[in-house]
């Protein structure tokens, strides 16, 4: 062995060996998943005040949908019922009128939202994948509605309703809901054809597809998600009215269920609050039900429209 070599193998290395990682299956130390913990606490902590925020009072609301009138009254505010009978509910659905209620809003709603979703779907297809000049100027005109109040235009609807004979009839709110819903719905669905590649119309032209057949073919097949979502807002809107709806409502029997909540009193004109918790808790746990069921194609919706393609 030469001297060189000796030295080399005395001398040692200046590179450091490589550290051995972790097997993936080791459970990390101790000290490291406490301060993972530690670190969001503050966020648990958050998300626990928010959700008490929020669900308390729907749980406070149904508790007291429960109770009589006597229980309001002399018991203290954080009580539990008494009983866990359904009177307020049956009350609510007969002496109440909540069901014609209710059935007045679905045949408002309905309508009022295909209404909307199909206008605007239309309205989004001509803007934005059809080319014509001045496309861009009739898109700021509509959407200038979005900024005009519903209060200012209420008086000149109700007489011209009155001059047309539809004053007692549900067509003042469907005609109403749907204008009134349309300027932000063409907006929103011209941002979704916006972010939707063009090469897809324009090759079904070139096959021979005439612009009414894309849009039934391919515009509202893509559009499906965009058109829940935004469905399910204006439904939102259309049924949790109450404007509106009192201003056009000329008889009890075609009140919806925001107009109906506002007669739940007695024969002295004092609220009953049993009832009128029965109601609103009927109210909405529908609303929430649809919301849970539809959550992911909300989603799915809101995000479709995000990114430009």
């Amino acid at each position: 062995m030469t001297a060189t070599q000796t030295l080399t193998q005395a001398r040692p290395s200046s590179r450091k060996a490589p550290l051995r990682k972790l097997p993936s299956g080791r459970p990390q130390p101790l000290g490291r998943r406490v301060m993972r913990i530690v670190r969001r606490l503050p966020i648990w902590i958050l998300v626990t005040i928010v959700l008490v925020v929020v669900l308390y009072p729907m749980l406070w609301m149904i508790l007291g949908s429960f109770k009589t009138q006597t229980e309001f009254f002399e018991n203290s505010t954080w009580a539990l019922p008494e009983s866990w009978k359904f009177d307020n509910y049956v009350a609510a659905l007969t002496r109440g009128n909540v069901a014609t209620n209710y059935r007045n809003s679905i045949l408002v709603t309905f309508p009022s939202v295909f209404l909307i979703i199909l206008l605007g779907v239309a309205a989004g297809y001509v803007l934005e994948v059809m080319i014509w000049k001045g496309r861009h100027k009739v898109l700021l005109f509509i959407l200038a509605g979005v900024m005009v109040p519903g209060q200012m235009i209420l008086v000149p609807l109700f007489t011209v309703y009155f001059r047309l004979g539809l004053t007692n009839t549900l067509w003042p709110l469907i005609l109403t809901y749907t204008a009134m819903g349309l300027p932000l719905t063409t907006f929103l669905m011209a941002a979704y054809f916006r972010s939707m590649p063009r090469e897809i119309f324009e090759a079904a032209t070139m096959d021979g597809a005439s612009p009414l057949r894309s849009f039934f073919v391919i515009a509202l097949p893509l559009m499906k998600n965009a058109m829940i979502t935004i469905g399910l807002v204006q439904f939102f809107s259309v049924f949790n009215d109450l404007l509106i709806a009192l201003t056009f409502t000329t008889r009890p029997e075609l009140a919806t269920i925001q107009v109906g909540l506002l007669s739940l009193s007695d024969e002295y004109g004092s609220t009953q609050y049993g009832p009128l918790f029965a109601a609103i808790s009927i109210n909405i746990v529908v609303l929430m039900i649809v919301f849970v069921f539809l959550n992911k194609k909300i989603m799915a919706g809101l995000a479709a429209g995000s990114v430009k393609g």
